[in-house]
């Protein structure tokens, strides 16, 4: 009894961590839009859609699952995937070049 009583705690203890994660993150993803936004309408960064303009035609043959915001770094990370693998390209928010691709 004693066992089936360590589990089940052991076992909603986790359920618990793994609730409150994605919810912190959905709250820094939240943040990171709305400072997306503002740097967008102080002429700071360049909007997503131009962002998109620019990258979506050069990623042809992968699926566009969307974007993120890093308002640290001022970039933006759009997310492909092809064939089962995931690629990010990370775009420079100001400038609208390209950083990154990962393989």
């Amino acid at each position: 009894m004693r066992d089936m009583v360590l589990s089940l705690f052991s076992a909603l203890a986790l359920a618990g961590i793994s609730i409150a994660m994605p919810a912190s993150a959905a709250a820094q993803s939240h943040d990171d839009q709305g400072q997306a936004r503002r740097d967008m309408r102080e002429g700071n960064v360049k909007s997503l859609r131009e962002i998109e303009r620019n990258v979506l035609p050069k990623m042809q043959g992968m699926e566009y699952l969307g974007p993120e915001y890093d308002a640290a770094a001022m970039a933006y990370r759009l997310k492909f995937i092809r064939d089962g693998r995931v690629v990010f390209v990370d775009v420079d928010a100001r400038s609208g070049r390209i950083l990154r691709r990962s393989r």
